[in-house]
């Protein structure tokens, strides 16, 4: 989908990262991400962890990949937007299993410029923990991400505004280092959208994969009937829907 009205530019700045303090071993086992407004850090070995007194808030223990990455599940793909995309539909296909996210026959690349930006509708309410975005081994990766809670059908112009959560992000292409939300922002969130707003130079920007972590809670329908004493009321009149959470842990 090719977006529409003139490119956006926004005066945005990158924060430098620095690795964690390596140990004897002769593989990298972490490397530490800071979101600008969250002050949360991304692990490469499964869970976010907290660094320099400002810690993700809800740290939850390692638990496997594939289970705490379940969140694409409850995404209502058919609703799912992706604004400058140069294939049409092609944003859906990076929402998929941690398991499958090496495959790269299932990608988006933006069209216009180097943004993309994937507006999520979900199937119920999300407590979001943890964002994994995983690219291309070379400049198309994208390098800024900037997160919007609870915006249908959200637009570039809708950009300008100031997003919940900001993060500069690294490298990925393997899918491992996760960017831990500032959980108090989004504990209720039937709507995502993922502004891709820079990459590491190149023309067009290129992802492979993206791995949502977090709660889901299901919203179930139905009827309850109000009494109201009056003249000559018709029940029917006074019916209206409630709705009844039913949390489901996914991380």
């Amino acid at each position: 989908m090719r977006r529409t009205g003139a490119p956006f530019t926004t005066r945005q700045t990158r924060r430098s990262w620095r690795p964690e303090p390596s140990r004897a071993s002769a593989t990298l086992e972490a490397v530490g991400l800071r979101g600008r407004a969250g002050g949360a850090v991304a692990m490469s070995h499964g869970h976010s962890h907290g660094g320099g007194g400002g810690g993700p808030e809800g740290e939850d223990p390692p638990e496997p990949r594939g289970l705490a990455y379940g969140l694409y599940l409850r995404i209502d793909l058919e609703r799912l937007q992706c604004l400058n995309e140069s294939r049409e539909g092609s944003g859906r296909g990076v929402f998929k299993p941690w398991e499958e996210r090496t495959d790269r026959s299932k990608f988006v690349e933006s069209d216009a410029d180097e943004e993309l930006l994937f507006n999520i509708p979900f199937t119920g309410n999300v407590k979001l923990k943890g964002i994994i975005i995983m690219g291309e081994d070379d400049d198309s990766h994208p390098s800024e991400m900037r997160l919007y809670k609870n915006i249908p059908q959200m637009s570039f112009d809708d950009t300008e505004r100031e997003p919940d959560q900001t993060f500069s992000l690294n490298r990925d292409v393997t899918g491992e280092l996760e960017y831990a939300t500032k959980i108090s922002r989004f504990s209720n969130v039937y709507h995502l959208s993922i502004h891709i707003s820079k990459n590491f130079g190149a023309d067009t920007t290129k992802v492979f994969y993206i791995g949502l972590r977090g709660e889901w809670t299901e919203l179930r329908r139905h009827e309850v009937t109000i009494c109201n004493y009056e003249a000559s009321a018709s029940p029917a009149d006074h019916r209206v829907h409630q709705v009844t959470p039913q949390t489901h842990f996914i991380s």
